[in-house]
């Protein structure tokens, strides 16, 4: 006998890590396994603007077998080391292994960090038309140290400040010369809160992609959340959703949450908003209506990254023209696998068909 979802996540140990992603009968999605696997091939069809802060995702792996005299803290012995694409870098990435052709645009510093992203962006055969380099500011790099896959400490090193109006008007003309050369099917702002998105950079692109009929998708941080108006999609977790809108509302009061949506996209003329709620599943709402879809237990290892593959997933989805409840199932299960390896990695295409056919299609 099935267990309403309730009843299923109180009867889960309290030591266990999950991540939810679409498997409750009452709530799934049936579609047609041949329109599915069209949908997947039209991706490669699709060319995807995405702007943000980039970094360096750099990786310590090593063995922790004592605690230093010093302090309490563990002594990590160096294994390996490894240095990643990271920050908007891995929605680029995401968006690449589910074939279609991303566009990064972003600024790094002029160090040797950046030179390291670059060269990056090269071992992929990633083109780098999208990237300024600037003397004003530090490549972002976070450093993990991870023993027995599991995450030790984060030692960040970044600047946080906006661009300079100089480099901020360049960046701007430069996004826009893009968008004119290349066909766009979608653009994506993939904030990290580092700087690299202004103010004035959201209401000069948002303008200028709504006047060439170009979606816009957002993943959005806190200093610039009342900035995005005039969207196709905004994707915050529930945290960001409810600080950003300074409400005092539970995760689980879902009824209440469509309320507070509706007022939020009346406000800030948002066609769909897609808001993760972790254990909970997700939550979408196209004002007049909301899917809230559950989930079951996955394993996780490193939640990091699972919001650049949901965003990339639902750009996409989107972009193909699937519904408001396919958009947020299988962007939410995209999240959920890349959740199950203890690094940051993207999607791979042929693992999320697999895994939509057999969870969604028509048997």
């Amino acid at each position: 006998m099935l267990k309403k979802p309730k009843d299923f996540l109180q009867s889960l140990p309290t030591n266990e890590f999950v991540y939810l992603c679409l498997n409750n009968l009452e709530n799934r999605i049936i579609v047609n396994k041949t329109e599915l696997e069209e949908t997947f091939d039209s991706f490669s069809d699709y060319n995807v603007l995405i702007i943000g802060d980039v970094m360096v995702d750099a990786y310590v792996w090593g063995k922790v077998d004592r605690i230093s005299p010093e302090a309490p803290v563990p002594i990590v012995s160096c294994v390996n080391r490894e240095s990643r694409l990271g920050g908007a870098a891995n929605v680029a990435l995401n968006i690449k292994s589910m074939g279609a052709n991303p566009i990064l645009c972003s600024v790094i510093g002029n160090d040797e960090k950046g030179e390291e992203f670059l060269n990056l962006l090269n071992d992929i055969q990633e083109e780098q038309s999208g990237i300024i380099v600037s003397n004003h500011r530090r490549t972002t790099v976070k450093t993990r140290f991870i023993s027995d896959n599991q995450h030790i400490i984060r030692v960040d090193e970044e600047d946080t400040h906006e661009l300079a109006d100089e480099i901020e008007a360049e960046f701007i003309h430069h996004i826009k010369n893009l968008i004119d050369k290349h066909e766009i099917h979608a653009v994506i702002f993939e904030d990290y809160d580092k700087g690299v998105i202004t103010k004035k950079l959201i209401d000069k692109i948002t303008k200028f992609a709504n006047d060439n009929n170009i979606p816009i998708l957002v993943d959005p941080k806190k200093r610039h959340y009342s900035d995005y108006k005039n969207v196709a999609l905004f994707k915050p977790n529930f945290k960001e959703f409810v600080e950003g809108s300074n409400l005092n509302l539970e995760k689980g009061n879902i009824e209440g949450l469509f309320s507070e949506a509706k007022k939020f996209q009346n406000k800030m003329n948002i066609n769909k908003l897609l808001i993760t709620l972790s254990e909970l599943g997700v939550f979408i709402s196209n004002e007049d209506t909301f899917e809230h879809i559950p989930a079951v237990v996955r394993e996780i290892a490193d939640v990091s990254g699972a919001g650049d593959t949901v965003i990339s997933v639902a750009t996409l989805c989107l972009t193909a023209g699937l519904n408001a409840k396919e958009i947020a199932a299988i962007s939410n299960l995209a999240g959920g696998i890349v959740c199950e390896i203890p690094v940051v990695v993207p999607i791979k295409k042929e693992q999320l068909l697999k895994e939509s056919i057999k969870l969604f299609a028509k048997v």
